[in-house]
């Protein structure tokens, strides 16, 4: 049965013009059919042998007719009786079986009533459920088992099958037709049919004891599904493999023991299918003879428990060859004895075939691995199918028959005798019939060349090894094929259509009962799985029924099978039963689209001449008063007019009813037409597809039209088969719903315009290039002088058209079809009120532009091949080409070339890609996406002129006139536009017409290879363009390798690239990511050089200048280095830091030219430090050499480490040789000279040998110059302080400005954080303006942010100096002779940064200048206790470079500058912590008494946690715990201010403490003061104070030295010294 979508009311129907029910039994002229009264429009019907259900609008369900399962039993019941059952539920489909019905309501539920007797309603205990019932399906295999939803039902005489949502088919009931592996019955409960799990069941229907099942073919969306090769039931291997000497047996005849079924009335075993491996000593015969009728349809039984061998023939896939059924060695050898013995004539032509194939086997074998035996079996296939590819009319179908049926053939047993007689004249009739509808049926699916292929692998199955083939044949079948073009896919025309459109791939699979043929595998057995009905593959069913003893089914092209028993003439014909399906006979032009089948008759409802469908009836007539008669053919129902409007129709017993609707609103007849007018295109295209296109593929055309044809012929099966499933879909409608809304050509409009739009197009392109031509000859070969099938078909009403013009006619026949479709959509438009209507309209809007667009492309198509047939042959051959159409052309001397010599003659082709302009005998041509045209004002020069701008050519043309003018322009600007846009827009430019000038984008997006000599030869590029000139993002390619990708401008690189070059000794790739100008590398980049170096920093003009670093080599390579400084046209120049890390030395100073020039200091990994002169990279003239000892010289060098001349070498005692030097330091040095040992109490001498480091290397100042030139360089300015501090902040805020822009592109490049301090710098601080406190600090946070990001120039500044301090003062850098420098250069960096500082906000005044104080009278009213704090200026009045920056700076320059004081106060830190550690020992009062604290100051009490506890003696750690612990924070701050404020908070909790001892205010005097601290700073353990000392000391504000913060930091200097020298007495 089918699924109903709710009827919606289309139009302001009332409910008497829907749905209308008429019923009749039989047929005469004089019937009457009696139309059924019910209160609301009937949606379905459902009969049974004696009884009806019907489904009316609402969800409620009637019953008819004889229901004894029922109470109140009337005799029949005429009138439909409501079944109050079902009143809560809203039912969607209703079935009857032979006395039992069923129902499914919304959420998928089953009902049942009616006669239970065999189990068929699923309820046990009961023989007969009066009222529905609801029925539980469970999935037990799901844990934990889940209810099945259900689709539909369809019912039998003593089983039922439910189609589930998942697609899957289960079953109850009686009898070998449910398809279970079962041997007790009834089934009571649902089970699922396991034989079909995992494939796409679409339909399911039931006859008395058979089932059918329609079945969507595996295609591409099932390939995930895993092969199948073990039998579900008994778990044995589906495919076996026997190796003999000379073949391979591969055998899928697996022998299931459940597949079986002992019949009721005779206790023997029926055969089973015909795969089953038999056990008796006929077996071969049997087998074989049971194949014969099979292959008589091209097809082959198939065992029932093979998907893989079942899978569709169209798809490509191979079928699996079917070749041996035997079990051993033994039985083979004597069934090829038996053979030979009855067919020994026969063999001799045989010509070796069998041991020819034998070694094809043996080959694929030998190749394949024998891992996967399914790729075995469908390589041995391919093999079989390739080499015997003869066509199955040529096979002797007289010798197959003997070939098959040798003399033991008389001894077949009893059960087989049914299909015996089947054999003989009656299979060759049918072949024969088969034969000549290949004539009118087709397939779209598969390539229209592969299926015939396909047809012949199926046909070559078993015994295909032993098939009878003339050796002409086999020379024909050995001729290599032309490539097949693959046409329609499986999954529907195209891929967005694969889930929306019904599939018409689709397989017939019947099981049960087989004694009357009904199961259609041609012959009468039983089956107890299903199995595929092999004959109806690529016929394209799109819904099936059963009758009680026979089946049909109706394909997408409107075509009838039936098959069965044919008692009374149902099956359409006059023959004997069939056991294969036989194609009904209709007379033309009748397209049947709905059947249905009764006990012993068969309906058709069928489209005919007229919009009105017609019912067809065949089978048992009922006549009053007369024996019933019987009738086999189809007779049209006279009274079907007055029905109005059928849309489907029902019988069952020996009833038949129709489902009608009056033409309302003419809604109901425009649907009708539209389903119509579909249908009849969907035959007509088949018809074309096979008669004409099919024959024609195998013409012997060119190379290119061959393949223009193949793909025209791709796209024609795309559009039939698209046609087809549009077809089946609506008259699914018709069936189903009857409203607008599931009408798929408005929803997925887009489909069908795109496939229309392929097809024209390759239909244009074959146009164009001669191809009708071409196909003349073949034409007339294949169709003779008079070509009357062209004619019909191509429904050209020329007179003696030529063979071209027919074809023409022909291909375009399908466009018109458009037309159709907008007028019938127009039609159905005028049904509705708005909204519907806007929905329809619009899609008839849709085709109707449509229409005219391909009208237009046929147009440029014909006016193009004209064209070319008068164009000179030369250049047509490169010129030509299939989707080129002509635009216009100047053959007329409209256009001319200005400046062009006399005789030179200038010829301008516009199409659609490119302009041509063509000499005597060359052209050029200039793609249309890189060509622009502007007009010359005419005013100037009073010529017509027009510019015409290409990447490597600029040329002006002369118009004849201002119109010829107005014209190629408008042509060009078209043109290019189309060419822009991929021309979706045609029918646009069309309506535009000359009124819209319609111009291209100066700017667009095209690719294009130069082609002239110069830097851009034969590179491509793609990207953005402006005038003729690549501008914005692109890439070029050059032919040698050359990438670049990045911006453009002006059509050079320009702005952020990427460029890589292929070294080639290296066989490795350079690469550069940067900034770019004027197409060289210039700005900030790195460079990685194939050799493994990168370069890291600023470029100019293509070469490495300014500031950089480059590293070499890896840690493990040879000569692992990195240098940071500065460069100059390529080379190392200036100042810069070298670290050889192989060496482990590390320069630091003067280069030139890649050399080590002018002064320098080098420390090595052995604590060597050497600073002085350099030249030619090595140590030479005036230097001063230090060791680890300090062991000293100073004097002359000639080399590195090499003593050259006078010096004074001086020893770590002070004893010092001066002299004269030679030899390398460290090896033995030879000195002339004197010794003198400097006498104690000569002190001047002394003074004057101690060596002064930091005179010969480079001064802070000049170090890291291009770093902050750089910088200036950033804000604007040439040269340090020169420029305008407006044009620095414009920059600043572009530079801010574009990074905020890529953060917003990209936002995972940049961190949140990083981004938010963006967000802050969007406000610039108001830099001009008296300064106030308030502003310093708004420009000290504004600093502190800028300097927090590297996209700021000043925080770029700050990252570089931080990377170059680091470079120097880390590793080996970490010398304690450098501190000196480091200090220096932290206070070099300080001077330079306030300098751009004071740049930008210029009413900062100088270092050490004063804020001025807001004039408040607030400091008159401060109390007096401040005065002492008052007496150092505020820190804040003064402006200072380290109060300003230091906090900046210095927390990222702290670690190796900390390191280096750590480094240089070593001595003393160890003396003074051992000393700590020594004190640290005694108790707080002992300590307290040692250090001479004055007793009043000792704590008596101390209060901790609310608790007051006294001190005592033995008391550790608790005296003044406070201030120890606030001292110990000097270690966790990083700038001088932050740690004298440690300091000062330090000394005011000691006061503080003092003072709530002594409870009054007191004033310390330094002598009190001192030794308290002292305890303090003991109690801190604080481990390198003399470090902390020294910095504080170093980098201390200068004027806080004399303030309340320089009395509290030398007390603390103090004591360090102090701790130093105690002594403990």
């Amino acid at each position: 049965m089918f699924l109903n979508s709710k009827s919606s009311s289309s139009g302001d129907d009332d409910s008497g013009e829907r749905g209308l029910l008429h019923t009749w039994k039989g047929y005469s002229c004089s019937i009457n059919p009696e139309k059924l009264l019910l209160p609301r429009p009937v949606l379905q019907v459902a009969l049974g042998a004696r009884h009806g259900v019907l489904l009316v609008e609402g969800g409620q369900v009637y019953s008819f007719g004889e229901l004894p399962w029922k109470q109140s039993q009337v005799p029949e019941q005429a009138k439909p009786t409501l079944e109050s059952a079902l009143s809560g539920q809203r039912v969607v489909a209703v079935a009857a079986g032979g006395f039992h019905s069923g129902a499914v309501t919304e959420g998928g539920c089953i009902h049942m009533w009616g006669d239970n007797g065999a189990g068929q309603c699923g309820l046990s205990g009961l023989s007969t459920v009066p009222n529905p019932t609801p029925v539980a399906m469970v999935d037990t295999d799901t844990s934990p088992p889940q209810t099945v939803a259900v689709l539909e039902l369809a019912c039998g005489e003593q089983h039922t099958l439910a189609l589930s949502v998942q697609r899957e088919v289960w079953a109850w009931g009686s009898g070998c037709q449910l398809g279970l592996n079962v041997t007790v019955f009834p089934v009571w409960k649902p089970q699922k049919v396991e034989h079909l799990a995992g494939r796409h069941v679409l339909q399911v229907a039931c006859g008395a004891s058979h089932s059918l099942a329609l079945v969507r073919c595996l295609g591409p969306h099932d390939i995930h599904r895993p092969p199948v090769d073990k039998c579900r039931q008994c778990n044995q291997l589906l495919y076996t493999m026997t190796d003999k000497e000379d073949h391979v047996i591969i055998s899928d005849s697996h022998y299931c023991p459940l597949g079986v079924e002992l019949t009721e009335d005779e206790g023997r075993l029926e055969a089973p299918t015909p795969s089953a491996e038999p056990s008796s000593e006929t077996a071969p015969i049997q087998d074989l003879e049971i194949a014969e009728p099979a292959l008589a349809n091209g097809t082959t039984p198939c065992s029932d428990s093979d998907p893989t061998a079942q899978s569709d023939g169209g798809s490509g896939a191979v079928s699996v060859v079917k070749s041996s059924l035997y079990p051993d060695e033994q039985a083979v050898k004597d069934y090829l004895k038996k053979l030979s013995d009855n067919t020994q004539t026969e063999t001799k032509t045989l010509g070796g075939l069998h041991t020819l194939l034998v070694r094809l086997f043996r080959q694929r074998l030998a190749s394949a691995s024998s891992s996967t035996l399914n790729n075995l079996v469908a390589s041995c296939a391919s093999a079989v199918g390739e080499r015997v590819a003869s066509t199955y009319e040529a096979l002797s179908l007289k010798k197959m028959m003997n070939f098959y049926l040798p003399s033991g053939a008389t001894k077949s047993p009893a059960g087989l005798t049914g299909t015996v007689p089947g054999l003989g004249d009656n299979t060759t009739d049918r072949v024969r019939q088969e034969d000549s509808m290949q004539g009118k049926k087709s397939s779209s699916t598969g390539d229209i060349r592969e299926e015939e292929a396909e047809g012949l692998r199926r046909r070559l199955s078993l015994p295909g090894l032993l098939l009878q083939v003339s050796p002409r044949l086999l020379r024909k079948a050995g001729r290599p094929r032309m490539c097949a073009v693959a046409l329609t896919p499986l999954g529907g025309a195209v891929p967005e259509a694969q889930e929306v459109l019904p599939t018409l791939q689709t397989e017939v699979w019947s099981w049960g009962h087989g004694e009357h043929g009904q199961l259609g595998h041609g012959d009468n057995l039983p089956r107890l799985q299903p199995l595929c009905i092999k004959s109806l593959n690529n016929k394209e069913v799109v819904r099936v029924a059963a009758g009680a003893h026979h089946s049909l089914a109706v394909t997408a092209q409107s075509q009838v099978f039936s098959w069965g028993s044919n008692s009374s003439g149902q099956l359409g014909h006059m023959d004997s039963p069939s056991t294969v399906p036989r194609l009904a006979k209709m007379s033309d032009g009748i397209r049947v689209w709905d059947v249905n089948a009764g006990e012993r008759h068969t309906l058709l409802l069928a489209d005919g001449d007229c919009i009105q469908p017609i019912i067809y009836y065949s089978g048992q007539q009922v006549k009053e008063g007369e024996e019933e008669s019987q009738c086999g053919f189809f007779l049209k129902c006279c009274f079907v007019f007055q029905l109005g409007y059928v849309s489907s129709v029902f019988a069952g017993g020996s009833r038949c009813m129709a489902l009608s609707d009056r033409n309302v609103m003419g809604f109901i007849a425009s649907l009708h037409e539209l389903a119509a007018a579909e249908r009849k295109s969907y035959c007509k295209l088949c018809n074309i597809k096979t008669q004409i296109i099919r024959p024609l593929l195998d013409s012997a055309l060119g190379q290119v039209n061959l393949g223009l044809l193949q793909t025209l012929a791709g796209r024609f099966s795309l559009l039939c088969h698209l046609t087809g499933q549009h077809a089946t879909s609506l008259t699914t409608n018709l069936r189903r719903g009857r409203d607008v809304k599931s009408l798929l050509i408005l929803d997925h409009t887009s489909i069908f315009l795109d496939s229309y739009n392929d097809y024209c197009s390759s239909l244009g392109n074959f146009q164009v290039m001669g191809g009708f031509q071409a196909l003349t000859k073949p034409s007339l070969d294949f169709f003779g002088k008079t070509p009357e099938l062209l004619q019909r078909l191509s429904e050209c009403s020329e007179e003696n058209p030529t063979m071209a013009d027919l074809l023409v006619a022909l291909f375009y026949l399908p466009t018109r079809h458009i037309h159709e479709y907008g007028r019938l959509l127009l039609k159905l438009a005028t049904c509705f009120e708005v909204p519907q209507h806007f929905t329809v309209d619009d899609g008839c809007s849709k085709f109707e532009a449509l229409t005219l667009q391909l009208k237009r492309k046929r147009k440029e198509a014909e006016y193009t091949f004209h064209f070319w047939k008068s164009f000179p042959g030369k250049m047509t051959d490169s010129l030509r080409k299939p989707h080129r159409r002509l635009i216009c052309e100047s053959s007329n001397k409209a256009l001319t070339l200005q400046n062009a010599g006399r005789f030179s003659v200038n010829w301008f082709i516009l199409f659609n890609d490119a302009l041509v302009h063509a000499q005597f005998s060359t052209h050029h041509v200039f793609p249309l996406a890189t060509l622009w045209v502007e007009p010359i004002p005419e005013e100037n020069t009073g010529t017509y002129g027009l510019k015409v701008i290409t990447p490597e050519e600029t040329f002006t043309l002369l118009a004849s006139s201002a119109m010829e003018k107005a014209k190629w322009l408008r042509s060009i600007n078209q043109t290019v536009e189309q060419a822009l846009s991929g021309a979706v827009q045609d029918a646009a430019a069309v309506s535009s017409g000359s009124g819209q000038k319609l111009e291209p984008p100066v700017s667009r997006s095209a690719s294009y290879t130069f082609y002239k000599d110069g830097r851009l030869k034969e590179a491509r590029y793609e990207g953005r363009w402006l005038a003729g000139k690549p501008n914005g993002r692109g890439v070029l390619k050059w032919p040698d390798g050359r990438i670049y990708t990045g911006e453009f401008k002006n059509g050079l690189e320009d702005g952020f690239g990427e460029f890589v070059a292929p070294n080639k000794p290296l066989n490795k790739n350079d690469h550069y990511q940067g900034q770019w100008k004027e197409g060289k590398m210039h700005g900030l980049g790195t460079y990685r050089y194939a050799s493994g170096e990168v370069y890291d920093g600023s470029f100019q003009e293509g070469m490495r200048h300014g500031h950089g670093m480059l590293r070499s080599g890896k840690l493990n390579t040879s000569s692992p280095s990195v240098f940071i400084g500065q460069w100059i046209h390529d080379k190392k120049t200036g100042y810069g830091v070298f670290d050889d890390i192989t060496k482990g030395e590390k320069y630091m100073g003067m280069w030139q030219d890649h050399l080590r020039q002018g002064t320098g200091v080098v420390v090595t990994q052995f604590g060597l430090y050497y600073e002085g002169a350099f030249k030619d990279n090595k140590m030479m003239g005036t230097g001063i050499l230090l060791s680890e000892d300090d062991t000293t010289y100073e004097g002359e060098f000639s080399d590195d480490w090499t003593l050259n001349g006078k010096g004074v070498l001086t020893m770590a005692n002070g004893d010092y040789l001066e002299g004269s030097f030679g030899g390398e330091w460290g090896s033995g040095l030879k000195v002339a000279g004197s010794y003198f040992k400097p006498h104690l109490f000569d002190t001047d001498k002394d003074k004057a040998n101690v060596v002064k480091l930091g005179r010969l290397c480079v001064c802070a100042e000049d170090k890291w110059q291009a770093v902050f030139d750089e910088c200036w360089s950033q804000l604007g300015c040439e040269k340090s302080g020169q420029g305008e501090y407006q044009k620095a902040w414009e920059n600043i805020t572009v530079a801010l400005t574009t990074c905020r822009q890529q953060i917003q592109d990209s936002p995972e490049t940049l961190p949140r954080s990083q981004s938010r301090t963006l967000e802050c710098l969007e406000v610039i601080p108001q830099h001009v303006g008296p300064l106030t406190m308030e502003r310093y600090d708004t420009i000290r946070l504004y600093l502190i942010k800028a300097c927090d990001t590297p996209l700021h120039p000043l925080g770029r500044l700050v990252e570089n100096l931080v990377a170059v301090y680091r470079m120097t003062y880390v590793g080996v850098g970490a010398n304690r002779r450098l501190l000196p420098q480091a200090v220096k250069e932290i206070k070099s960096y300080l001077n330079r940064i306030f300098q751009i500082v004071r740049f930008l906000f210029p009413d900062v005044p100088e270092e050490g200048g004063l804020i001025p104080e807001p004039t408040t009278d607030q400091e008159d009213k401060q109390p007096e206790s401040t005065d002492a704090t008052l007496e150092s200026p505020k820190p804040g009045r003064v402006v200072s470079s380290s109060a300003l920056l230091l906090p900046v700076l210095l927390p990222r320059l702290y670690p190796p500058l900390f390191t280096l004081y750590a480094l240089d106060k070593e001595r003393e830190d160890d003396v003074y912590w051992e000393c700590v550690l020594r004190l640290n020992k005694q108790t707080d009062l002992a300590l307290l008494s040692f250090l001479g604290v004055q007793q009043k100051f000792w704590p008596v009490k101390l209060s901790e946690h609310l608790s007051v506890f006294q001190v005592l003696s033995s008391t550790k750690d608790a005296c003044f715990a406070s201030a120890v612990e606030t001292l110990q924070q000097i270690s966790t701050t990083f700038t001088p201010s932050d740690k004298l404020q440690v300091i000062q908070i330090t000394f005011e909790e000691i006061t503080q403490e003092v003072q709530s001892m002594l409870k009054q205010d007191f004033l310390w005097s330094m002598d009190d003061l001192f030794p308290v601290f002292l305890y303090v700073v003991l109690r801190a353990r604080i481990r390198n104070l003399g470090s902390e000392v020294s910095l504080i000391e170093d980098l201390m504000d200068p004027y806080v030295q004399h303030g309340e913060h320089g009395i509290m930091f030398t007390t603390l200097k103090a004591c360090y010294y102090q701790i130093q020298h105690e002594k403990i007495t």
